[in-house]
This record gives C-alpha cells, sequence and structure tokens, in this order.
C-alpha cells in the first residue's frame, strides 16, 4: 500500500512541475524545444506596441517582441524574436499594424525576396511605423490638412 501511495504521489509531483514548466513556456510566447533568434527593427513611431506584442506573417503568429526601447537618435528599436527555421531576407519590411479598429498593436513582417538572409542580431530598416489616429483626426478636425497641389 506505500508503494503505490509513493507512486501515486511522484506522479502528481511531476505532473505539477510538467505543467509549471508548459506554463512559463508559454508565457514567454515560446514552444518548448523550438530554437529561436533576434532581430531588430527600427521605427520612428511604435506607439501601442509593447514586450510580448505578437510578431505576424500573413496573419500567422510567428514570433513575439522581446523588447522595446528607444536609441540615440529618439528612434523607437523594437528587438523581436523569431524561430530559427523562418529566414528571412534582408528586404523584408516590418509593419506596426493593429487588429480591427481599437485593438492590440502587433508588427507584421512582409518577406522580401533578395535572396540574402538576415542573420541573428541584423537590423530590419525597412519598416513602416504606427499611424498616430488620434492626431490624424486633430488635424482633420482643425482643418489642418495640407494640401500639396497649391
Amino acid at each position: 500500500m506505500k508503494k503505490l501511495e509513493t507512486t501515486v504521489g511522484l506522479f502528481i509531483v511531476s505532473g505539477l512541475i510538467a505543467i509549471f514548466f508548459l506554463a512559463f513556456k508559454v508565457g514567454q510566447n515560446q514552444l518548448v524545444g523550438q530554437k529561436t533568434y533576434e532581430l531588430s527593427a527600427l521605427f520612428s513611431n511604435l506607439s501601442g506596441v509593447s514586450k510580448n506584442a505578437r510578431v505576424e506573417i500573413a496573419g500567422v503568429r510567428v514570433g513575439a517582441v522581446k523588447s522595446v526601447k528607444l536609441n540615440d537618435q529618439f528612434k523607437a528599436v523594437a528587438t523581436i524574436q523569431v524561430p530559427e527555421s523562418l529566414e528571412l531576407d534582408e528586404d523584408t519590411i516590418a509593419a506596426v499594424k493593429t487588429s480591427g479598429l481599437i485593438g492590440d498593436r502587433y508588427i507584421e513582417l512582409i518577406p522580401g525576396g533578395s535572396g540574402i538572409a538576415l542573420e541573428a542580431g541584423d537590423f530590419i530598416f525597412d519598416t513602416q511605423s504606427a499611424l498616430d489616429l488620434e492626431s490624424l483626426i486633430g488635424k482633420f478636425g482643425l482643418g489642418d490638412m495640407t494640401n500639396d497641389n497649391q
């Protein structure tokens, strides 16, 4: 009887350890055993994108934002983490997108076709910053929209 109780106890403890391990990995947006690498992207406006925001290609989640910082030239730098199996070219575009009208912001990668692969630690310089909807509405509402044809 005591041997059965010990076996059941060990089974429950190992199950709890496995659950905590998986919860930790999912919380970091990593699948168990998946190898990743980091890329950085330079934006003039990264409003609304934060750590752990998703990174997508064609609507499919492929990674996560690891950090968001301000550099010396007052530009926003997003460090993203993607799987090693995902080979992106140097002319890949990183764009800030919004889920729905007022949803979460995320980074969408638009793969290029140069044939020259990005390596871990490389920068994506071709970026599209977040659209500042509030300032657009303010300019339109106050009649401050300029017309370049005049």
